[in-house]
Order: structure tokens, then sequence, then C-alpha cells
């Protein structure tokens, strides 16, 4: 599919939304606050409006946001800076939510949780007070800003090659194996295993490998926020790895062995946070991202196969998660090798057997066709009664 097709088919609206095609609409409603929209959008509810400080709003955030189906958003930072072609604003415009650009404003300190605020065009007012002038961006001016910005893909794609070569070197213990790995109680020898991270369609591309999982029964690790979509999809996590600051306290307790992502130099913020909940867990030391040492213990522990849900693969993902090159997935998935597939190949290549729940299924349905049978058909019942004779004489009965 071509770039623009991809593009045409990520914007989809969310269904019933009302598109906000009116400049001049008014939208009320209480707002709720925080700089980290990722915690922010676990608290939303219908029809609030999210006060956000994110520049480049990112594609899963935007996603999230129009899930909560909140009433509007407003940033107090640039939904785009340029940097590159980023299409998180356009897919919450699509989706009904109305968007107010209001750099620099200070909501966060003008406002608190509940109060009720009114947008008037990209005006933001309390009381009929105005605490901000911002804009309020139309899907025209979305679409024309990401336009202009695909034009100038060339030099975000120089600079990000650039950061890559310059950290191959220092992330170089991902390819030599130089990385300390504990011993884990969870068994992964021979195993697939199904990694999920909350990334790019990762709801979708786990729903599609419902029968594969109900068939196999892979080993499943949750990155981060990535347990919670896991309990969503009603399974349950046998690892969960990350620096823990995604993974809801439900997730942290369901039972799975907790390993934390530490940096290089042994800090760990998210050893902090299990060991003030009393949660028993393992660190891991080591660079790159979470996605990436989780692809590195399944495959330095034994796994046959190792199926990604949601991992990041090409430029726009990557700056979507505003990284500045990719050395460290690049070198992963060098040392893993062949044993790594992406959960879309998984879903178009698996055809699921019957199953155990199909073959009785069948076998009921034949008794019931057989019994049919012989009820309707007097002459079978003769049959079977002259059979059953014969073999009570045999055994002289």
């Amino acid at each position: 599919m071509s770039p623009s097709g991809r593009l045409r088919g990520l914007l989809g609206r969310r269904e019933g939304a009302e598109v906000d095609t009116d400049p001049d609409r008014r939208v009320v409603g209480p707002v709720r606050l925080s700089k980290r929209t990722k915690d922010l959008v676990k608290r939303l509810e219908v029809g609030e409006i999210a006060i956000i400080d994110h520049a480049d709003l990112d594609r899963i955030a935007a996603e999230d946001l129009a899930a909560s189906r909140v009433a509007g958003v407003i940033n107090v930072a640039p939904f785009s800076t340029g940097r590159y072609p980023n299409i998180g604003p356009l897919i919450l415009a699509r989706s009904g939510v109305v968007l107010v650009e209001a750099v620099g404003a200070p909501l966060f300190e003008s406002l608190d949780r509940g109060d009720v605020i009114e947008l008037d065009g990209g005006d933001v007012l309390l009381s009929g007070t105005t605490l901000a002038n911002g804009t309020r961006p139309s899907i025209g001016d979305l679409e024309e800003r990401l336009a202009e910005q695909r034009s100038r893909i060339d030099r975000a794609i120089a600079e990000f090659a650039t950061n890559t070569i310059e950290h191959v070197r220092e992330e170089s213990e991902l390819l030599s194996g130089e990385i300390l790995l504990p011993q884990t109680r969870t068994r992964f020898d021979g195993r697939h295993v199904l990694i999920v991270v909350r990334g790019p369609r990762y709801r979708e591309d786990l729903a599609a490998l419902n029968a594969y999982i109900r068939d196999v029964r892979p080993l499943i690790i949750g990155v981060d926020g990535g347990a919670d979509a896991v309990l969503r999809a009603g399974l349950r996590p046998d690892v969960i790895l990350g620096d823990m600051d995604s993974a809801t306290d439900k997730a942290l307790r369901c039972g799975a062995e907790l390993i934390v992502h530490a940096y290089p130099d042994g800090s760990a913020p998210g050893h902090e946070r299990l060991e003030d909940a009393g949660l028993d867990h393992l660190v891991i030391p080591a660079p790159g991202t979470s996605q990436d040492v989780a692809m590195l213990l399944a495959n330095e522990k034994g796994a046959s196969l190792i199926v990604m849900v949601g991992a990041h693969f090409n430029l726009l993902e990557f700056l979507d998660k505003n990284r500045a090159g990719m050395s460290s997935t690049f070198l992963t998935r060098l040392r893993v090798g062949e044993t790594l597939v992406d959960a879309k190949g998984v879903s178009r290549l698996y055809r699921p057997g019957i199953g155990a729940p199909g073959v009785a299924l069948f076998a009921l349905a034949f008794v019931l066709v057989v019994v049919a049978v012989i009820i309707a058909s007097p002459g079978i019942d003769n049959v079977f009664q002259l059979l059953w004779i014969k073999i009570k004489d045999a055994f002289g009965g």
C-alpha cells in the first residue's frame, strides 16, 4: 500500500462521532489535566475536556484520547512542531474531538480538575473570563500541515539515520550478548513467546491472533502498558517487563512475573514503585527500549518463536515515540534474527485447526444424526434389535 493509502487507512472516523467542521461551535465541559498523556487517558470520562502538554501528539496518544470520547483537547504545546509528519492531531480531529492549540497558556496553573470551561473558537473561558486565546485547527488545516511535513520527510530520515549510526557502538551490548539476564521463574525454552507492546494497531493485531493464542498457548510478555492490553483481551500475561510507568496496579497484581528494565547504570525508577507496593520483581540494566529487552530475554532464554504485537517497524513510528534513532532495535533484531515475526504475519499465515471443542461438537452432531435416522427408520431399528440379540446370545445372555 502506498504511504498516502496507508495514511488514509489510519484516519478512521470514530463511529457516531460528530466531526468538528464548524470553527465557531461552542464546547462546554469539565476539565481533566495531566502533563503525561498516557496517564491522563486512563482517567478520562466521556464529555470531559482534556488539557495536555504534548508536543507532536503521536498516534497512540491520539487514539487513546479519541477512545475516551472526550469533547475536546487543549494542548499547551504545539500539536505538530514540523519535526516529522505526525498524524495524531488529524486522527483526533477526524474522530470528532475539538482541538485547541494554546501554546504556552498557563492552564495548568489556572484550572483544577472538574472546573467547567467553555471553548469558543480558540478561546478558553472559565465563568465568562477568558483564560487563553488559542487557535482551533480545522481538519483542512491539519491536512495541509501534514502534507507540508511529508514534503520535508527527507530531512527527518537523514537525521534519524545519522543518530542511529552514532549510537550503534554505544549500545553494542545488545548484539554481543554482554547483558546479564537474571534467572526467571518463567520457562521460555522451546515455547512460542507473544510480546505485546502498546504500539500501532496493537488492539487489532492482538484480536487477530485469537485462534493462534487459543491453539498454541504462547507465553505472553506484556511490555509496560501492553500488560493492560493483554488483560482487556481476556488473557493474562506471564511476564510484565518495562520501566513500570504505564502498567496499572491491576496489571502488576495479576500474578505475572515482574521484571524492571533499568538504565545501563542500574538506576530504575520502576523499582521504587514495585518496592513501595510490596511486589517481588527482578531488574535488568540494559540500553535500548523495553521491547528490545523483552525480545532479547525471550531469545536468550530459548524461545522457539517470538511474535511481536504493536512493535514499531518504520520511521514514522519511531519518530512518534520521540526517538532520534533505532540503534537498539536494529541491533536486537540482528541478534534475534529469524526467530522474530510480526503479529500481522502470524494472523495472515496461521490457519487454525478445528480444536478440541470443535471435535466434540462434531461428534455430538454425528450421534444426534444417527439417533434421528434410527427413530425415523423402523427397518434400521429392527437391524439394531437383531444385532443386540446376537450379542447377548454370544455372551450367554
